[in-house]
């Protein structure tokens, strides 16, 4: 019996689900931002200015969609930090979770504070293991999607992000910090925190500020994406896949297809130089091009120890797409 990972009707929507506008510290408009990153192929940006939720359904057409959202962070010693961004699943949902009116406000962002209707007023952050979960949590039950953004960038390691719960998914590629010199593509973080149980999905991110310009090789969008696939371009409708998980997170290659039947995971995907099938534990194969050919489909046997597993698609230039993990015992 079939069971597709990616649903094969509907649409392929290009998002960006990290992005600040000249709200809070980007550069420019919420209007420039659509108009730069539709010209490129997107048809969704999650907007997501610093602890300012503001609602941008104004910008939604036929052919867009624009997310609710924002990035809120507590601070930590020696420099660490943790950041997560809050997509609002419902289109009318402004709630402001963990809102403070005199720490973690950025840039333009405190001329949007009188508008504010729906906050917690001086919420306390505190950067303890206690303090994130409860963070990730609120932000949870207030009907968002969670993510968990840049550990590289904000200098986490495993004694951090090991104690983190509550999060939808963690940015296994995040624009922005890598362009500036971080090693912020995570996937051997993605792995631990699967081996840890933790029932999560990858994004890519541009976490794009714009302080260069768009033809720049400095320029920091249009980076990293997720490709979401379900029926309509509807906020409900882009939600819920967000929720079940049913997009991959990409730096250049597309996935076509995704399915699993009779014990063997099928993939068909852009011309690539290698695709990989990772299982959180030693077990891994692979499919190989030689080089100046491609590949563009493989088969993996599933074993009977194998966890989880992850596709991992990788181009000529190196750039890397990454399915989300499929725990064996859902199949």
């Amino acid at each position: 019996m079939r069971k597709y990972i990616l649903p094969p009707t509907g649409g392929a929507y290009k998002a960006n689900l990290h992005c600040h506008s000249n709200i809070s510290d980007g550069r420019c408009s919420v209007e420039e931002l659509k108009t730069r990153y539709m010209q490129k192929g997107y048809s969704i940006i999650a907007y997501t200015d610093h602890d300012v939720l503001v609602d941008h359904r104004d910008l939604c057409d036929e052919n867009f969609l624009a997310l609710n959202g924002y990035e809120m962070e507590v601070n930590g010693p020696a420099g660490k930090t943790c950041h997560m961004c809050l997509v609002a699943k419902d289109q009318d949902n402004l709630t402001q979770v963990c809102y403070n009116k005199d720490k973690y406000i950025w840039g333009n962002a405190r001329a949007f504070i009188p508008g504010l209707k729906f906050y917690q007023d001086d919420y306390e952050r505190q950067y303890t293991h206690e303090g994130i979960c409860d963070m990730m949590k609120k932000g949870r039950d207030a009907g968002f999607f969670v993510t968990y953004n840049h550990p590289a960038w904000s200098l986490e390691d495993y004694t951090d992000y090991s104690g983190y719960e509550g999060m939808h998914a963690m940015e296994i590629w995040n624009t922005g910090c890598v362009y500036v010199g971080f090693d912020d593509y995570n996937p051997q973080i993605y792995d631990v925190l699967l081996r840890q149980g933790k029932r999560i999905f990858c994004t890519a991110t541009d976490d794009n500020h714009n302080g260069h310009g768009f033809d720049s090789p400095h320029c920091d969008s249009f980076g990293g994406w997720i490709v979401v696939r379900c029926e309509k371009l509807e906020y409900k409708c882009v939600t819920d896949a967000l929720e079940a998980g049913s997009f991959y997170a990409s730096m250049g290659p597309e996935i076509y297809d995704l399915y699993v039947e009779d014990g063997y995971v099928y993939v068909t995907t852009s011309p690539a130089h290698t695709i990989n099938y990772m299982t959180g534990t030693r077990h891994t194969a692979y499919e190989r091009a030689h080089y100046g050919e491609s590949v563009t489909k493989a088969k993996f046997a599933i074993k009977e120890n194998d966890r989880y597993f992850r596709i991992d698609v990788i181009d000529d230039y190196g750039r890397h797409a990454d399915t989300n993990a499929v725990w064996i015992d859902t199949l």
